[in-house]
């Protein structure tokens, strides 16, 4: 007989007919709460109810474990509720609407703002629903599977439905929970250091040979590296890697002394430093005599 105490209600009522076993309804259960429904209900489960395998597979669903209800046939489980889909494989001789579950989920998501209840009928992990099981639903809900091969498991049915659902609901149904974080674009000029840093590094190595295909290698090369798109993280991490290329080797390995090839571009960029501050300032001198 089912339980006279009706549970908050979130979204569709998922409904089970006649379950086989405790493991997959634990598994309705962790699919449904992965998407934010809360409401389960069986209809003559085989093994009967409560069930402890059901919970040990819900993985910490207990919410909608604890909120199940049980019926003994299928015109009770769906009595009170005001839309019914029913979800099948098998094409039908039946005079009902025949949806996708992404129209499926945006009509049942309609519904529940309008003020429905609805429901959504799953059969039996062997053959699924009877023909009058089917009758007893408003539409029929179809997933675009392999003809060859349109068994899906019953968690993984209730998962494809419940998502579409979950999704309808967004403002972009494309959004997601999280994203990556924001990196701002590489300037130009970063860009260009990437390339005489990595330029001069392949030049030490004698990279470009001959020497007469040198502009057409530098070419290909920048249109490879300008491609991408970098942002200013990554290029940093760039600039390390072709350092620690261009700097240490296997006879002077990080950690293993300062090269000598390092020392020569800390002094260049030391002495060009002193110069550039030079340019600066007399620039600066040159404003400010300007707008006095």
């Amino acid at each position: 007989m089912p339980d006279n105490q009706s549970p908050k209600r979130s979204g569709p009522a998922v409904i089970l007919v006649e379950p086989q076993l405790g493991e997959n309804i634990g598994m309705v259960a962790r699919a449904m709460a992965n998407f934010g429904l809360t409401e389960l209900r069986l209809v003559n489960p085989r093994d009967g109810w409560p069930s402890e395998k059901a919970r040990a597979t819900a993985s910490r669903a207990d919410h909608v474990i604890d909120a199940v209800r049980v019926f003994d046939d299928l015109p009770s489980a769906i009595s009170d509720l005001n839309f019914v889909f029913a979800t099948t494989a098998r094409e039908r001789d039946a005079f009902k609407p025949v949806r996708s579950p992404v129209e499926a989920g945006r009509a049942l998501k309609a519904r529940e703002v309008a003020g429905q209840h609805t429901g959504i009928l799953f059969g039996r992990e062997r053959f699924g629903l009877s023909n009058e099981e089917v009758g007893l639903a408003d539409e029929i809900v179809t997933f675009p599977v392999d003809p060859d091969f349109a068994s899906l498991n019953i968690a993984q049915a209730v998962l494809l439905m419940a998502y579409e659902w979950r999704k309808s609901g967004l403002a972009d149904e494309t959004a997601t929970n999280f994203s990556a974080p924001a990196m701002t674009p590489a300037t130009k000029e970063q860009l260009l250091g990437l390339f005489t840093h990595l330029e001069a590094a392949l030049e030490a190595r004698g990279y470009f040979r001959p020497a007469e295909k040198k502009p057409k290698m530098v070419e290909n090369l920048r249109a490879v590296l300008t491609r991408a798109g970098f942002a200013e993280p990554e290029l940093k991490v760039l600039r390390g890697v072709v350092a620690s290329l261009d700097y240490f080797s296997p006879k002077e390995p990080r950690g293993a002394g300062y090269p000598e090839r390092k020392a020569r571009s800390d002094r260049a960029a030391h002495m060009a430093a002193p110069a550039d501050e030079a340019r600066e300032a007399a620039s600066s001198g040159s404003k400010d005599e300007g707008n006095d």
